[in-house]
């Protein structure tokens, strides 16, 4: 995995290879193994390699043999062997064993239409010299991140918003607007983002730019269209493992050790098992304790790690951590969070790579493809529920799916209708499922300052979701539209990015997802929604199909989601100090006010709460979390306006 930067000036006036030079020493974190630059006229490609496939030659920007094309390249081909062999068959001689190679080989046989036979994860830019033309890729799903911008008559893009803040003629300036998406969905929707002009490729996509104009167009897209899978559920079963098996044995393709990630749920269990058992590959695992019980797993991550005979590593997370670690998790995140669950994963990656680990395979996307999440059986209680909004039996579902959240457990009939939705308004309204996490996560916008709050649209982002939907979305199963619900505003931006590829890569480590293969995808979405959650029994089709792979009592656990501790990361319960000077230190009314985003006496009356230890709730939570981490933000885009570089004196308490 690596880092990627371009520059095409419109008018053909000369890149420069210092500003080039600084865009892409900004990416040095995802790529430290070795860099590279292609300038000519008007144009500049850079590159920072993390090497994992072809260690001696597959350096980039790599060219064709008559220098016509150039490609930068952030990503893993995992067909990329038989995709060679196609390509020999036809008579292509190669040079090197790289992926890269067959990827440019690709393109130059197949032109864009070649990634709709790739099968991995990437971001890719192609400069095609004769054409004078600019390809741009994202893979399926949007494992790899890329950002591109306008400015001064000059086309960029890069993996991170940071490569593109490098260069002198991109300003940057937070879009407060954007806070209505964050506020809303937990994160920007492609092609949003928080930075004014700095757009993202959206997931599935491929961009052209010639002659200044831009074409953007989806090469691929989620949907559940396809026949009902016809088989009986134990044939389904079957068909899903033999997927598993083959995403991971392909992911497993490397010149360098791949361990995977062990959180003790199904999803990371099944991967490991799946390795250990259809491959001759030893396997490592890595897992993140907890030091407070509500959030640790560590019983059953060694229940596999011991049923599996792996080499088994454990990083123990505290709160003092955490609060250590965030400023640098916002730095690499390039977005406000609403949770803290990042910081745990970066300091995970953290100790992959003190081991010796650049790549790593992780269990993300079981859930969204398969109906692992709390919210998509919530969905189905509230349906129920709706049927009879009367009766007070069924309103108690809820504690019982919730049993880890303590506050809703005391909670009445009364209140568990009006939080859940429970009303025949909502039931019509086809963004159904996520109504209440959207309402609970725009709470927020109480801490608003009111110049902000002015601008602000908070039904926008739902209004704009809702006019994107697919045409055939109201015909689909109700758990159907929840997934799609899922992966569109969640499941990229956050749990891939902020969760995903951010942490990992801060740490020069590559993550791997072999249940977000394209063919397990599209096969995930013909299975019957009733074999996905049969009853309030998530994942069901995939109990059945890994279950005896792994120790019975993780197969047949509810589904605990990763949390990390919030407000109390960063205040000692004892004496309700600050863990750090930062935490105080941005919420003063001083730095409110540089900021202009929030009130500073809303913003006080909430850190009164945090100190005191009674900020407990879940909004409470998000919100400290999100005031948090968007002033550091803002304070890191602040350094870089004033001195082009930020400083992160933060990152250093």
């Amino acid at each position: 995995m690596c880092g990627i930067v371009g520059i095409v000036d419109e008018e053909e006036g000369s890149v420069s290879a210092a500003v080039l030079e600084k865009m892409t020493a900004s990416l040095a974190h995802r790529g430290p193994d070795e860099r590279g630059l292609h300038i000519e006229p008007g144009v500049g490609l850079g590159h920072r390699r993390l090497s994992i496939i072809d260690l001696k030659t597959g350096s980039q920007p790599m060219g064709n043999a008559d220098g016509s094309l150039w490609l930068t390249y952030n990503g893993e081909l995992y067909n990329y062997i038989e995709l060679r062999a196609e390509l020999e068959d036809a008579g292509r001689r190669f040079s090197t064993h790289s992926d890269t190679e067959v990827v440019l080989a690709m393109y130059e046989a197949f032109g864009p239409e070649c990634v709709k036979r790739f099968n991995g994860q990437w971001a890719l830019g192609i400069w095609d010299a004769g054409q004078r033309e600019l390809f741009l890729s994202r893979d399926r799903l949007g494992i790899r991140p890329l950002f591109v911008t306008r400015a001064e008559g000059k086309f960029m893009f890069a993996s991170e918003v940071k490569a593109l803040l490098a260069h002198p003629d991109v300003s940057p300036e937070l879009d407060v607007s954007a806070l209505e998406q964050v506020f809303t969905f937990w994160s920007t929707v492609a092609p949003r983002t928080v930075f004014t002009g700095i757009r993202q490729v959206p997931p599935g996509h491929s961009m052209v730019v010639r002659g200044g104009v831009e074409t953007l167009y989806p090469y691929w897209t989620q949907n559940f269209d396809a026949p009902t899978f016809a088989g009986s559920l134990d044939e389904c079963a079957e068909l899903l493992r033999a997927l598993l098996v083959d995403a991971s044995r392909i992911r497993l393709r490397a010149d360098v050790p791949v361990g995977a990630y062990l959180s003790g749920g199904l999803d990371s269990s099944a991967i490991s098992a799946v390795i250990r058992h259809f491959s001759d590959a030893p396997l490592k695992t890595f897992s993140v304790a907890f030091a407070d019980q509500e959030y640790d797993e560590s019983t059953y991550q060694a229940d596999v790690a011991r049923h599996l005979g792996t080499q088994h590593e454990t990083i123990r997370c505290g709160a003092t951590d955490i609060c250590a670690v965030f400023p640098e998790v916002v730095r690499l995140a390039e977005t406000p969070l609403l949770r803290t669950a990042p910081a745990p994963l970066f300091l995970l990656s953290r100790l992959v790579r003190e081991q010796g680990f650049k790549v790593v395979m992780t269990g993300e996307g079981a859930d969204e493809m398969l109906g692992g999440y709390d919210i998509f059986r919530e969905a189905k209680i509230r349906r129920f529920c709706g049927s009879q909004p009367s009766s007070l039996r069924r309103l108690q579902l809820f504690k019982r799916l919730y049993p880890y959240m303590p506050a809703l457990q005391s909670q009445s009939a009364e209140s568990l209708a009006a939080f859940f939705q429970i009303d025949g308004a909502s039931l019509a309204d086809p963004c159904f499922s996520h109504l209440p996490r959207w309402e609970m996560t725009s709470g927020l916008r109480r801490f608003l300052s009111p110049d902000v709050t002015e601008q602000l649209d908070w039904e926008r982002p739902r209004r704009d979701l809702r006019g994107a939907l697919p045409a055939s979305f109201s015909a689909w199963d109700p758990l159907c539209q929840a997934q799609y619900l899922e992966t569109a505003t969640l499941m990229s931006n956050y749990i891939l990015s902020s969760q995903g590829d951010r942490m990992a890569m801060g740490n020069s480590v590559e993550g791997r997802f072999p249940f977000l293969d394209h063919r397990l995808v599209e096969f995930a979405a013909t299975i019957p929604a009733k074999w996905k959650v049969r009853g309030l029994d998530e994942k069901h089709a995939l109990k059945r199909a890994v279950g005896s792979l792994v120790p019975r009592r993780v197969a047949e656990r509810s589904k605990q989601p990763y949390r990390a501790p919030d407000v109390a990361s960063f205040f000692d319960p004892n004496t309700g100090r600050a863990l750090a000077d930062y935490v105080e230190e941005l919420a003063t009314p001083a730095a409110l006010a540089r900021t202009g985003i929030f009130h500073p006496r809303a913003v006080e009356k909430l850190w009164a709460k945090a100190r005191s230890g009674k900020a407990q709730g879940v909004r409470d939570s998000m919100a400290f979390v999100g005031i948090l981490s968007t002033q550091l933000l803002a304070h890191q885009v602040t350094e870089i306006s004033n001195t082009g570089t930020a400083r992160h004196e933060y990152a250093r308490n």
